[in-house]
């Protein structure tokens, strides 16, 4: 029983520190497209950059803090790579929620917005506690 709590214990504070460190990242993100794009750079281009910027943040701080002393870390190249496959496949959900309720459905431009704050990182999350970081 003591063993359950403490596992349960574990998973709280890894979803805490994720969500924390999904924050900086998201900010990372929106600073450096907020930076470029009033710069007078493409507002496609600027997103792309900071969306790079984020995940390299993302990695370091998810790599060494939100899934600290969770499963084994293998080579830069093994998670560094499964890292990017997963914030790919983030980006893609998130594209899916937009095409699916905004131009397919009709729906309101916030209409995304519980999927994509709600069950993308939830997602996210279960992949790189098992896949990624496990």
């Amino acid at each position: 029983m003591l063993d359950r709590l403490k596992s349960h214990e574990a998973l709280i504070g890894q979803l805490v520190r994720y969500a924390l460190t999904g924050g900086l990242a998201s900010f990372v993100n929106i600073g450096v497209y907020w930076v470029l794009a009033a710069r007078g750079m493409d507002p496609n281009l600027a997103w792309a950059i900071g969306f790079v910027a984020a995940v390299a943040v993302g990695y370091v701080v998810h790599s060494r803090w939100s899934f600290r002393g969770h499963g084994r870390r293998g080579n830069l190249a093994r998670t560094g790579g499964r890292f990017v496959i997963v914030a790919l496949v983030s980006f893609a959900l998130n594209q899916f929620w937009v095409w699916l309720l905004v131009a397919r459905a009709g729906l309101p431009l916030w209409a995304p917005y519980p999927l994509v704050l709600g069950v993308t990182p939830l997602v996210v999350f279960a992949l790189n506690r098992r896949w990624v970081f496990g």
